[in-house]
């Protein structure tokens, strides 16, 4: 009997101390535990830095192809140092009594991303939008709002951005009657189109309903300006959006990029006042291969500067896509590539790829390494 105790009390210290080592070092690819033990699960997310803790906020996946729907809503974890990771529950919650909610349980809530706005005080969160069971037709923004960071959030509404207004960089063949070949009907990606998006004028035909937002993510610039980064016009445009003061809603000042390149998983960071851009191919669940960019000024013009990743693998992006790039606080020059390994076979096992970015003649590069730190 005495052995017995002995034993359980040796296993149980084991599993303890197993538990409560915390990490000190980012292992790409694995299977990464948040403090209770479990796979972290927040696909596609961003992270928010505030108050000395980051918060890391991502899609709650669930095992099975039922898991590429929201099931649960946005998930949401904390850290003081980016390797150990505290679960603080879902910030934003599906709709699982009205079915006719717009964040229904079973919509498709993709790519969510937190910013904060110090004028109100509030939390703001976007996110990628379709309606249940209408497949990737609607292409919506949706906004939620909360008080605290961990939430909960209130979901606001959904639409689709800058109905009604112009990019600053409109052309001429936009401002023409949409030709009668162009029907309101969305093939969704790349290849999908008949001739290039401006030949269409895409843009022209989704004027009065507002533009298709798909892949989409945020950034907060130095003066307090918050813009929305989006996969647009059947993806095949990037546009860069300013959101309004509030950070609630779109404020009709936008610019087209990247014109018929499909880019999909764009994200934006800022160093030594440029502007840097990291996106995808666009081929759906499929890893390809990356793509970087550079602007002086966030409304253009934005320069491509070709795939950032370097060595094995780097023509797949080491077998992921860009979600969000991070600025360390409190280290110079310090900025992490996050990305995920999407599973659509069995979501909730998709991984996450966090690999430190280095700058060679201002250029971002990406280099694999199986185990770093700070």
């Amino acid at each position: 009997m005495i052995r017995k105790l002995q034993f359980f009390f040796l296993a149980f210290f084991c599993v303890f101390l197993l538990k409560a080592q915390p990490q000190k070092q980012f292992t790409p690819g694995e299977i990464w535990k948040d403090n209770n033990g479990k796979h972290l699960n927040v696909h596609g997310g961003g992270i928010l830095f505030h108050d000395g803790i980051y918060y890391w906020y991502g899609e709650h996946k669930l095992a099975g192809k039922i898991g590429n729907t929201a099931q649960v809503g946005v998930s949401c974890y904390t850290s003081p140092d980016l390797y150990n990771w505290k679960d603080e529950g879902i910030a934003l919650k599906v709709n699982e009594t009205d079915p006719a909610s717009e964040i229904a349980k079973g919509c498709i809530l993709e790519r969510p991303k937190v910013i904060y706005n110090a004028k109100t005080r509030k939390f703001v969160m976007w996110f990628h939008l379709e309606l249940k069971d209408k497949g990737y037709y609607a292409s919506r923004s949706g906004v939620a709002v909360s008080d605290s960071p961990t939430g909960p959030f209130t979901y606001l509404n959904s639409f689709r951005p800058n109905a009604g207004f112009w990019p600053v960089n409109v052309l001429p063949c936009h401002l023409k009657p949409v030709a009668p070949t162009v029907k309101d009907s969305y093939c969704g990606g790349k290849g999908c189109l008949a001739a290039p998006p401006d030949s269409l004028n895409l843009l022209g035909r989704d004027f009065k309903g507002g533009q298709m937002a798909r892949d989409m993510n945020l950034f907060v610039d130095d003066d307090g300006s918050a813009y929305q980064i989006y996969s647009s016009e059947e993806n095949s445009t990037i546009h860069i959006s300013k959101l309004s003061d509030d950070y609630l809603s779109c404020s009709g000042n936008y610019f087209r990029v990247f014109s018929g390149r499909y880019m999909e998983g764009a994200t934006l960071f800022k160093r030594n006042g440029k502007y840097y851009m990291i996106a995808s191919d666009c081929t759906g669940w499929a890893p390809n291969t990356a793509r970087s960019a550079v602007a002086d000024q966030i409304f253009g013009n934005w320069t491509e500067l070709g795939n950032p990743c370097v060595g094995k693998d780097s023509e797949l992006t080491f077998h992921s896509q860009s979600t969000f790039v991070l600025q360390v606080q409190g280290k110079k020059d310090c900025y992490i590539y996050t990305g995920d390994r999407w599973t659509p076979e069995n979501p909730i096992d998709g991984r996450y790829i966090w690999l430190p970015i280095t700058f060679e003649n201002d250029a971002p590069k990406i280099y694999w390494k199986d185990k770093w730190s700070l």
